[in-house]
């Protein structure tokens, strides 16, 4: 492709991504009247303040407990430091509303504690029970970037600082923990974000954030809702700008393959072990065990019943792990090798369109096609909006590795290939495609990862009688179906760690 067909291509990716919040922005101008109303109204100040307050208390736990884990695993003697390794980011496979749904299951009556030790009935709705669920499961996030950070931070760094004198925590606080501020920062937001943006968790906890007022409001107060959506979006913009604005001032030191420095923790070895425990037995061991429970438990539920929103889920999964391959590669590309300001300016909505929250990339669609004119219109709950939906939230996980792919592909190759008379297309082909294969693939699964597990966007998007495992927990969770909730669920967090096994853990372990 010629450079002024990248381009053009480009722009046109770019124009789509940034559709949705568009939609939003002059939707919401067109009234300046109801947005103010809507947005400085007691209610939505209200939802404003609880999404800040949940977005930020569960950050800075999952900032806390990921360090510390990762810091454990890494720069420690406590046992079984390669099973940690295995199991500390587990709890990344079990969405939200499945946590959430566990956390109910496990204290209904009839549930797990109540056979076991009696207790049932307890609140563990509103805050507390959405900052445990979320916090249980999103520490991952922080644990992942600063454990790699840890296992590549030059020993010569700590060892160079003890000879000058300083003690092991002054050394941590001046030396270690600036080269840690970038990854602890990085996987923070991640964070915030994920819960300010959470609707499963919040909805089935009663804990009223801003995506559950948006998801309320959507029929009966619709400017109220797109107000809302708005301002859900600015302020995931304005935390993904501030990061990385800090994040561009930091410098940081690596060595790879280098020996970290190890602490030896004597007779607090295993104390330390049992610590590491607990995060692994409330993010993973314990909603697992809820949900078997209720699965055995279901006898005559009929496992068949599944396979169709299984079937569901896979293809539609594929779908949209195959188009945003097809979609931000030419961004790659021009990201890569022509440096244009076409091409930046494509890659920072991409990276936009994944920190706008899902919901609201969902509802600016459905009103967007609802109010559209014909054939716009008709594209109203099908497929191809659907998976356009899931291809602008989660574009950018298969953009980073495909910017990684085009910067892997040796300049050399391409131009002895030219050398020897290949055209462009022959080049493509049989030289930079092969090559850039496996990381194209690899964010393609990320991409398809997230989709499996997505919630707000299938629900408002779907095709009517489109039921995906994820919709299907979701409505049975509604129906208190519970044993027909934890098989779907056990299936889709079985299907998820596999995936992340493979497109994860593998590859934080790869050299």
């Amino acid at each position: 492709m010629s450079a002024p067909a990248l381009r053009a291509a480009v722009a046109a990716v770019a124009v789509a991504f940034a559709a949705p919040f568009a939609y939003l922005a002059v939707r919401n101008a067109a009234e300046p009247g109801e947005l103010w109303a809507a947005v400085s109204s007691a209610r939505a100040l209200e939802a404003v303040g609880r999404s800040l307050l949940l977005g930020t208390c569960v950050a800075a736990a999952a900032a806390f407990v990921g360090s510390a884990c990762a810091w454990a695993v890494v720069r420690t003697d406590v046992p079984g430091r390669r099973l940690w390794r295995v199991l500390l980011p587990l709890p990344l496979v079990i969405p939200s509303f499945i946590g959430a749904f566990a956390l109910i299951a496990a204290f209904a009556r009839g549930g797990l504690l109540d056979r076991l030790i009696g207790v049932h009935g307890l609140p563990v709705s509103g805050f507390d029970g959405a900052f445990l669920v979320l916090t249980a499961l999103t520490y991952p996030y922080v644990y992942l970037p600063v454990e790699a950070r840890l296992r590549r931070l030059p020993r010569s760094l700590e060892e160079a600082s003890r000879l000058l004198g300083r003690r092991g925590a002054a050394t941590f606080r001046l030396i270690v923990l600036p080269q840690l501020r970038g990854a602890i920062l990085a996987g923070t937001l991640l964070v915030f974000l994920y819960t300010i943006s959470d609707f499963g968790a919040v909805q089935l906890l009663r804990f009223d954030t801003l995506t559950r007022s948006i998801y309320a409001n959507r029929l009966l107060d619709q400017p109220l809702s797109l107000a809302l959506s708005l301002v859900l979006g600015l302020i995931a913009l304005v935390v993904v700008a501030g990061e990385r604005a800090f994040r561009g001032r930091a410098h940081v030191e690596s060595t790879r393959g280098a020996e970290p420095l190890v602490v030896e923790l004597g007779k607090l070895r295993w104390a330390v072990a049992a610590l590491l425990s607990l995060p692994v037995l409330i993010g993973l061991v314990a909603p697992t065990a809820a949900l078997t429970y209720w699965a055995v438990r279901g006898r005559g539920l009929d496992l068949a019943d599944l396979i169709g929103p299984a079937v569901s889920t896979a293809a539609v999964s594929v779908a949209a792990a195959l188009v945003s391959l097809v979609v931000v590669l030419p961004v790659a590309y021009l990201t890569v090798r022509h440096r244009s300001r076409v091409g930046e300016l494509a890659n920072a909505v991409v990276v936009a369109g994944f920190a706008l929250p899902g919901l609201a990339v969902a509802l600016a669609l459905v009103y967007w096609t609802i109010d559209a004119p014909q054939p716009l219109a008709s594209a109203y709950q099908t497929l191809p909006l659907l998976v356009f939906a899931y291809v602008v939230h989660f574009g950018a996980q298969g953009l980073r590795t495909a910017q990684v792919a085009v910067a892997g592909i040796p300049a050399s190759l391409e131009e002895a290939a030219r050398g020897l008379g290949a055209g462009r297309r022959r080049r493509w082909l049989r030289v930079e495609l092969p090559l850039a294969t496996p990381a194209l693939l690899a964010g393609a699964g990320l991409v398809l990862l997230s989709t499996m597990k997505e919630l707000p966007v299938t629900l408002l998007l779907a095709p009517a009688g489109f039921e995906t495992l994820a919709t299907k927990v979701w409505v049975a969770t509604e129906d208190a179906f519970f044993a027909e909730a934890s098989a779907a669920a056990l299936l889709l967090i079985a299907l998820s760690a596999l995936l992340t096994w493979l497109l994860v853990l593998r590859m934080e372990a790869a050299p």
